[in-house]
């Protein structure tokens, strides 16, 4: 069974005008995509990785159930991927983005902007803190709704070094119902992106913690939305 799911998959509606109608082409990356611009430590802020407090006003706070989200960079060899960037984003905790094309009528929290970063440590090691998303309805037919879900971007050493994947969590019901998730017929990439309760890092009265590891190569790797050709 593939672990990457077909780029035509007709019952998700938007992959009929995605899906390539013609044979991909290969073209080696040059030195402008392999080189800078890189990142560095210094552009992170002290609450680039606080989406609670980082767009809220002073002494406010996003609305919702706080967690932490937390996990490690890994290579095929279980080895820390160092100092790469990662990227986050996602809907308040009630399903709706902070984007003018946000269609769905659940409030904006002006206090949670959905999106931070972070750079991951010598371990490999990264954490955020940000409110559970919640589940939204989305046009592609019918009554589909997208699970919570959170998104990941990780970067390499260069601009071009990106990758794109999204974390649901553990239990959802609404996971196996989504035309999205359905595209992929292997039930391991789908636990590869399902996170999970980690009650071990969980603070009382304060906020539960999720983990989720991300793995960049090999056969147990995460499922990434723009490496469909595999590793």
């Amino acid at each position: 069974m593939s672990l990457q799911p077909q780029a035509l998959t007709p019952d998700y509606r938007s992959s009929r005008l995605r899906s390539p109608s013609h044979k991909l082409l290969s073209l080696a990356p040059g030195a402008g995509e392999l080189t800078g611009p890189t990142f560095g430590h210094d552009l992170i802020g002290p609450n680039d990785n606080n989406l609670i407090i980082n767009y809220a006003a002073p002494g406010q706070a996003a609305i919702g159930e706080q967690i932490m989200v937390h996990g490690h960079l890994l290579d095929e060899n279980a080895r820390p991927v160092s100092n790469a960037l990662l990227e986050f984003w996602q809907a308040n905790a009630g399903g709706r983005y902070r984007h003018k094309k946000d269609g769905y009528l659940s409030p904006l929290d002006p206090n949670f902007g959905g999106c931070g970063r972070t750079i991951t440590d010598a371990d490999g090691y990264y954490s955020f803190c940000t409110v559970r998303p919640g589940p939204y309805p989305w046009p592609n037919g019918g009554n589909d709704w997208r699970p919570a879900h959170i998104h990941f971007s990780c970067f390499g050493v260069g601009w071009a070094q990106r990758l794109i994947t999204q974390m649901y969590f553990e239990g959802d019901p609404h996971i196996p119902l989504c035309p999205i998730v359905q595209t992929i017929a292997d039930p391991q990439a789908i636990d590869s992106l399902t996170a999970r309760l980690d009650m071990a890092h969980t603070e009382p009265m304060n906020f539960r913690a999720f983990r989720f590891d991300v793995i960049l190569r090999g056969k147990v790797s995460t499922l990434f939305e723009n490496k469909l050709e595999g590793n």
